[in-house]
């Protein structure tokens, strides 16, 4: 249970508690419905109703449950945990590590090794990614703690509160900087692959950077506008510029075994409850670096 706590100011004298509720305190309208019936409405301690006239200076608490939902079997496993709080949970994932379960793929995952840590959590652990990783992706993600801040961190993706930066090592020279603005589609002959289809695809908008070009590599950083799946490794594939070692849409590399050379190295978000803006930073592993070095080598 998530309890909230906000104080009414002067503005709100007369204000019924429901519009302060939905309003200031960002309780959505089912989550508003459900705390009613089970009397999770409280003024300065005391159960209210939805109509209550507020005054300055009165304390309003929101008790809210999240729906009871079957947690993934738990597994330890090493996890980067670099923020948690109530609400917001900020992982730096290694690769290869899948990040949800599915049915082909009950096991595994960073969600098992979360379900293991937090197995002690009141109520159990349930897995809310906002930006999910491939599998051969590492570096920043986000997760919600609970169903309210779920809801409010939802509102902000694919808007400039919610801000994703990544870099890539991809295969030879590139210079300067652009957008690609190409649709994405599911390939019609395949059940992963993506690709650039002008008329089935979905609008697809990748910013980028060239940050180191070099004969063999270069480095690029990548800002989503949107969040296609494999996006970048198909927008970069697009210019003729695949992810180093991306074994879907270019070539594999033997020193990067079950993974490719994208790393999430930013996020940017306004926390679902205080309000603040905050940024982490996660730089490029070693592993991804050193293939930079082949263009001195060479």
């Amino acid at each position: 249970m998530r309890k909230l706590t906000a104080l009414a100011g002067a503005e709100d004298a007369g204000r019924r508690v429901k519009y302060f509720v939905r309003g200031g305190m960002g309780v959505s309208c089912g989550q508003f419905a459900a705390l009613k019936q089970r009397g999770g409405l409280l003024v300065n301690g005391q159960p209210v109703h939805a109509n209550h006239a507020l005054c300055p200076g009165d304390t309003v608490t929101v008790l809210l449950e999240d729906a009871a939902r079957e947690s993934a079997a738990p597994e330890e496993g090493p996890v980067n945990v670099v923020y948690e709080d109530e609400d917001l949970l900020i992982i730096d994932k290694s690769a290869p590590l899948a990040t949800q379960c599915s049915p082909k793929q009950p096991g595994g995952t960073l969600e098992n090794r979360l379900a293991h840590r937090y197995r002690d959590l009141p109520g159990g652990f349930v897995f809310r990614p906002l930006n999910r990783l491939d599998r051969g992706t590492s570096g920043l993600m986000a997760a919600a703690m609970n169903a309210h801040a779920t809801q409010r961190l939802q509102r902000q993706l694919h808007t400039d509160a919610f801000l994703r930066e990544y870099l890539a090592v991809v295969e030879g020279r590139m210079e300067g900087e652009g957008v690609v603005d190409a649709p994405i589609a599911k390939e019609q002959a395949a059940t992963v692959r993506r690709v650039v289809d002008c008329e089935r695809g979905q609008p697809a908008v990748t910013h980028y950077r060239v940050e180191r070009p070099g004969e063999r590599y270069s480095l690029v950083r990548l800002r989503l506008e949107t969040g296609r799946t494999h996006q970048i490794r198909v927008h970069m594939a697009h210019l003729g510029h695949p992810v180093a070692g991306d074994f879907l849409y270019g070539t594999e590399l033997a020193a990067l075994p079950g993974r490719f050379a994208l790393h999430s190295t930013l996020l940017r978000l306004t926390h679902p409850v205080t309000g603040e803006v905050m940024a982490w930073e996660s730089p490029l592993p070693e592993n991804l670096a050193l293939l930079l070095e082949e263009n001195e080598r060479d």
